[in-house]
């Protein structure tokens, strides 16, 4: 970058989250993954009356077995609610990637309050998220999401991206897609969605200015991923704000001595 005091690795990895509008790599603590991995396989478990499972990967990819379609999103709900409640699981998220986190973002960062989870059971419509891209709805265009999977995930099982450089092509035609539906922009574009596949033991980092999405798992095992959002501290917020959304997680001390400061009274020096 021109200009940029950047160097080394963090600037590879910059140059390619600008090229490809994100990077997949494998979790920087292997340890918290576990964690968080059997630790949601156990409240699963929970949830439907039965003992912790000695192969958690394995149960959650067959976890369709066990809940059926109708039942599943109370089932979500209910999983999102209890892993939000145990007070290790957002620092061990955080730690998965803070590295490149730092990299792409700042040393400064605010984190959303609560991580949110997806499941998508084979062949089912319920669990669709179409085309869009997040800051159609609100969103800050200074967040990344730090997508994990608890499965291996691959293509309908996981999620696709549209390219930057087609992202920019198409931006300024999105309009008559308000007529047409965003389905119609998907079926005109199909070819250039990129299915990302990102296993058990990686995490993706995106960029969520660009248009993403799901379509109906058409693989034989069910798709578990978290994603929660991550920005800089002092970057423009919309619609989600610090304090509500967002909390600070990496204040620095010069930061912290900054907000502390009260100007004497009356003194001219």
């Amino acid at each position: 970058m021109s200009g940029s005091f950047i160097a080394g690795h963090d600037d590879v990895l910059g140059a390619a989250f600008l090229r490809d509008g994100y990077v997949i790599s494998q979790v920087e603590d292997v340890p918290s993954l576990t964690r968080i991995r059997d630790r949601l396989a156990a409240l699963a478990a929970a949830e439907l009356g039965k003992a912790a499972p000695n192969a958690p990967q394995d149960f959650l990819d067959n976890i369709h077995k066990f809940v059926p379609i109708e039942k599943l999103n109370d089932f979500r709900v209910s999983l999102i609610g209890k892993i939000n409640a145990e007070s290790w699981v957002r620092e061990a998220y955080y730690r998965l990637a803070e590295k490149a986190l730092h990299a792409l973002v700042g040393n400064e960062l605010a984190m959303q309050r609560r991580v949110n989870l997806s499941i998508q059971l084979p062949d089912d419509e319920s669990s669709l998220l179409p085309a869009h891209a997040d800051t159609w709805s609100g969103d800050s265009p200074f967040e990344v999401v730090l997508w994990l999977p608890m499965v291996d995930c691959f293509d309908t099982k996981s999620m696709f991206v549209l390219p930057p450089e087609v992202n920019a092509r198409i931006a300024p035609s999105l309009a008559k897609y308000e007529s047409e539906g965003i389905e119609a922009l998907f079926r005109e574009h199909e070819s250039e969605f990129r299915y990302l596949t990102v296993k058990y033991g990686q995490y993706l980092l995106f960029d969520q200015n660009l248009i993403h999405g799901n379509r109906i798992n058409r693989e034989k095992t069910t798709r578990w991923t978290f994603n929660c959002r991550f920005k800089g501290l002092f970057t423009p917020y919309a619609d989600k704000k610090l304090g509500e959304f967002f909390e600070p997680i990496t204040l620095r001390p010069a930061t912290r001595m900054g907000l502390a400061y009260r100007p004497p009274g009356n003194f001219r020096g």
